[in-house]
């Protein structure tokens, strides 16, 4: 399962990497020992999965690591209970106890944790992403797991060989299907410039960081020709207290002779110190004659990186000590009208949730930025695993997408999820693309959401109520009675 995730990206792995996992739990004979292998396995995962979170101290690695193996743990407690059921009633156990689980996951505790959803490196193949667009990532996670809960009754029992057939062959119908009909935006194009201007101290602190981050940006977007681009994006925290322009006329006034300058749309993003212990992350857009068009605050901080929760409880870890202040959470899905079309931003850990970026696409969004600060990680595998998320959630919405990095990978993303040229992670560059509106109705996906998931769930609550034989003496598991 992790060599189907980035850095390895071996995507079809995904397909059977959880069936020794189902065989095993179908194996056992004690619900502690299904419980145990489900943890390991979890734990396992998400530990070499996110190894990348040990260059901000294991306190951050192995609390998460934990967490994650004991919700898998749950889920295989949860398939260890019916494997003696009737194949098709397992079958459907499983599909919506998978569906259940990273449902859960992705909601608690703190909001939730979308990493290592099995749906995304499926949902990334060639042909499925252009059906997200339809069934959404969780969507792919039902057909992912379909598959490999039908190999398992297909290696126990021969003789119910259609369940991995039947699961097949809807993988590759829909796969056909997207790509035969992948989402294509049809309106203005803008020719837009990502500045990643890079942090002069990645992966620490260093004296006046925010005027140098800033001056920085401020100096790359001046290298960029005047008439030659619509939309400029600056990335997460490319401005900060006191140097961001709320608060500061010089640092507003050079913005704004940049967006006359260039004639075009400026988004910065950017944190505002409110008071001493709490702080706003947001995107603001500037029009071309300089007028501040909106501001989108962030709603979904990264616990334990943007917040400390039981920050009481909790003080006794020096570490804590990295985050003196709180964010302020927005409320709202805002978006920014201009005179071609609707743009859309999220910041950084929100792009990997569907939701999020299904809320924005929802209020209106035409085009989509993504905001991002990964200067924490160095050279690691985060950047590569961000995008894997958002080119799938740009996908669903079938939004154009600018994935802006300050110190991580930038690019762009079509609303088909195909994803252009990366830059280097620390590099200083401004990298030019465009992003085309999408005037188009919404999404079959953006409209309905997790329709597949939640039918999914309730053919598992089905499989476990209708009347029936639910267990039979005839079921064997690896060669053996039960």
């Amino acid at each position: 399962m992790w060599a189907a995730f980035p850095p390895l990206g071996l995507a079809p792995l995904a397909f059977v990497a959880p069936v020794p996992f189902f065989l095993a739990i179908r194996s056992v004979e004690r619900p502690l020992w299904a419980i145990m292998l489900g943890f390991v396995w979890g734990a396992a995962f998400f530990g070499m999965m996110l190894s990348w979170l040990a260059v901000l101290g294991f306190v951050a690695l192995f609390p998460l690591s934990i967490l994650m193996g004991t919700f898998t743990a749950l889920y295989a407690f949860w398939i260890w209970t019916f494997r003696l059921w009737t194949p098709w009633r397992w079958f459907y156990i499983a599909i919506g106890g998978w569906v259940g689980l990273e449902y859960l996951r992705g909601r608690f505790p703190f909001g939730g944790f979308p990493w290592g959803d099995v749906g995304y490196p499926t949902a990334g193949l060639p042909g499925a992403l252009g059906s997200v667009q339809w069934i959404g990532p969780s969507g792919w996670t039902v057909l992912t797991v379909a598959v490999a809960a039908g190999i398992t009754l297909l290696i126990e029992n021969h003789k119910e060989w259609k369940f991995a057939v039947d699961a097949a062959a809807v993988v590759m119908l829909v796969m056909i299907a997207g790509a035969l009909l992948a989402p294509s935006p049809a309106a203005q194009v803008w020719r837009t410039a990502i500045v990643q201007g890079g942090s002069p101290c990645p992966q620490t602190r260093c004296q006046n960081e925010a005027q140098r981050i800033y001056q920085r940006h401020i100096e790359l977007t001046r290298t960029i020709p005047a008439g030659t681009v619509e939309f400029v994006v600056w990335p997460e925290n490319s401005v900060a207290t006191p140097y961001e322009p709320d608060g500061n006329d010089e640092v507003r006034n050079e913005i704004i002779e940049e967006a006359r300058r260039l004639d075009a749309y400026i988004l910065i993003s950017g944190t505002r110190q409110v008071g001493d212990d709490r702080f706003l992350n947001y995107n603001a857009m500037y029009s071309p004659e300089g007028v501040k068009i909106g501001e989108y605050w962030k709603r979904h901080p990264v616990p334990f990186g943007e917040y400390v929760p039981l920050r009481d409880l909790l003080e006794f870890i020096p570490q804590l000590d990295r985050v003196p202040r709180d964010m302020i959470s927005g409320t709202q899905a805002v978006v920014f009208q201009t005179e071609q079309g609707v743009v859309g931003s999220l910041i950084s850990f929100e792009g990997a949730f569907a939701r999020s970026i299904r809320s924005i696409a929802r209020a209106g969004a035409q085009a989509m930025v993504i905001a991002t600060n990964e200067s924490s990680y160095g050279n690691s595998p985060a950047a590569d695993q961000l995008i894997g998320l958002v080119k799938v959630n740009a996908a669903g919405v079938g939004l154009d997408t600018a994935h802006a990095a300050i110190t991580g990978k930038s690019t762009f993303v079509t609303g088909a999820g195909q994803v252009g040229h990366e830059t280097d992670l620390l590099e200083t560059v401004v990298l030019y693309g465009s992003v085309q509106f999408n005037a188009d109705i919404p999404t079959v996906w953006v409209r309905f959401g997790d329709w597949l998931a939640a039918l999914a769930a309730v053919v598992a609550l089905a499989a476990l109520a209708v009347p029936g034989v639910r267990s039979s003496d005839s079921v064997e598991v690896h060669g053996r009675k039960k």
